[in-house]
């Protein structure tokens, strides 16, 4: 049986088309996925992102625990609130998963992890605490849902549904978060837009939800965050990157701290070669849609897509693709598309952010 999030019936109330998302019962669309991607980036739109698991770490030496086993360095989160992006790395430098982390105290951190991932991620860091640091508290929290709202309405609109939030939350700046009553709000999202990403206890996200359709925040599905995320050139784990890669051929090498002396587990087999790969940018320049596993064929070797799809804000198809080191912005590439080899550039991403198209042809 599909596991559901608390706001499943307001899905089904709301008349969205149901989906199996990794073992979750989830909304892909509402009616349009193409109108649901246009009002995020020109308005404001919701997310149910409660699939995705919140981890508390608590205790002491939580962040000497932390800088074991992130790829990022836990170190540059000294202010409470202040979030950081991160991969977990295996021993060979794969990606396990991407993520959040939170500083909230010395002794709490708080973490989200992927809903597809989320079991092997519990278990592989409850494996990591056993052996570094067993005093350490990890709790899942399931009994907190998570709810977005992304777009440069989007602050606006929370602000007006949910009473004396302006004030807590006015002057955050991305990456950072902070707590109001049960609510913990952070100016954080997956779309290129402004927006917050709200953790509140289960049994009020229904009222969330509702209060803000009140005040006319549409609901989007996973069919929008998609393209939206594809826009954004943000990574999709499963995709983009897995175990069989690491970040420094997954466009993630800025997340990876290797110049400290800090060790952490994967430092030594990425320092020990150099990436052979890397992530660009595509635009298709002839007709057709670009999708994941196409072969793209280039002048320094062959390449694979990693995510393609049809971009709403351009007009045009996009993706994700990992060829060999060199191939540069404006390289013509040839993708294979079923029985046709069709041209596309190389360009850099992201192609959207903050409702602007940064490919400009």
């Amino acid at each position: 049986m599909l596991k559901q999030t608390p706001l499943n019936q307001a899905h089904r109330d709301l008349g969205a088309r149901m989906v199996d998302f990794g073992g979750w019962d989830m909304p892909l669309h509402y009616g349009s996925q193409i109108e649901e991607h246009h009002a995020v980036r020109r308005a404001a739109g919701m997310f149910d992102v409660s699939h995705m698991l919140i981890i508390d770490l608590k205790g002491e030496g939580a962040r000497g625990f932390l800088r074991q086993v992130m790829a990022n360095n836990v170190d540059k989160l000294q202010a409470a609130g202040k979030a950081l992006y991160s991969c977990m790395l295996n021993a060979g430098g794969g990606v396990l998963d991407d993520l959040i982390i939170y500083y909230l105290r010395e002794d709490w951190f708080r973490l989200v992890v992927n809903a597809a991932t989320s079991d092997k991620d519990l278990s592989w860091l409850a494996a990591q605490r056993d052996r570094l640091a067993p005093s350490l508290e990890l709790a899942a929290r399931r009994d907190l849902a998570m709810v977005a709202v992304q777009g440069p309405d989007a602050r606006e609109k929370v602000w007006s549904a949910v009473p004396g939030s302006r004030e807590a939350t006015g002057g955050l700046k991305p990456f950072q978060a902070a707590a109001f009553g049960d609510y913990f709000i952070a100016r954080t999202g997956y779309t290129g837009e402004d927006g917050f990403e709200i953790m509140l206890p289960a049994s009020s996200a229904p009222g969330l939800w509702a209060a803000l359709h009140r005040i006319g925040v549409p609901p989007i599905g996973l069919g929008a965050r998609d393209t939206l995320r594809l826009e954004a050139g943000m990574n999709l784990y499963g995709q983009d990157m897995d175990e069989a890669t690491n970040p420094l051929e997954s466009g993630l090498a800025w997340t990876v701290d290797l110049d400290s002396p800090r060790d952490f587990l994967g430092k030594a087999a990425l320092s020990a070669s150099k990436p052979t790969r890397q992530l660009v940018g595509l635009v298709l320049l002839d007709k057709g849609v670009l999708r994941s596993h196409q072969e793209v064929a280039t002048a320094l070797g062959q390449g694979e897509i990693t995510s393609g799809g049809f971009a709403p804000t351009l007009g045009l198809s996009v993706a994700l693709a990992r060829v060999p080191i060199g191939v540069s912005p404006g390289d013509r590439v040839a993708v294979h598309v079923r029985d046709k080899s069709l041209s596309a550039k190389v360009v850099k991403y992201p192609f959207v952010r903050n409702g602007a198209a940064t490919y400009q042809g």
